[in-house]
């Protein structure tokens, strides 16, 4: 199972990627030099989104698209998930 997942940045920036273990991929973000570069300087982030996928292909394909839609749309996103 793979999760595709969306934080928040302390900046209010929106970082995406993927992952299998969903918890120890939001600690690395938040405190271990593991982190992605673009977050280890705007920590804390919070989850704001996530989806599982049952393969990596998929999982990736879905980060690439929502890689490319604006803020707003990745916003959207994550109000809906959360009605």
């Amino acid at each position: 199972m793979y999760y595709l997942y969306l934080v928040k940045c302390s900046d209010a920036t929106l970082y995406a990627g993927i992952t299998i273990d969903l918890k120890r991929r939001i600690n690395e973000h938040n405190g271990s030099p593991l982190g992605a570069k673009y977050t280890r300087g705007r920590r804390p982030v919070k989850l704001v989104f996530f989806k599982k996928y049952k393969n990596k292909s998929l999982a990736t394909k879905a980060e690439s698209k929502i890689k490319k839609l604006s803020r707003t749309e990745k916003l959207k996103l994550c109000i809906k998930k959360s009605l």
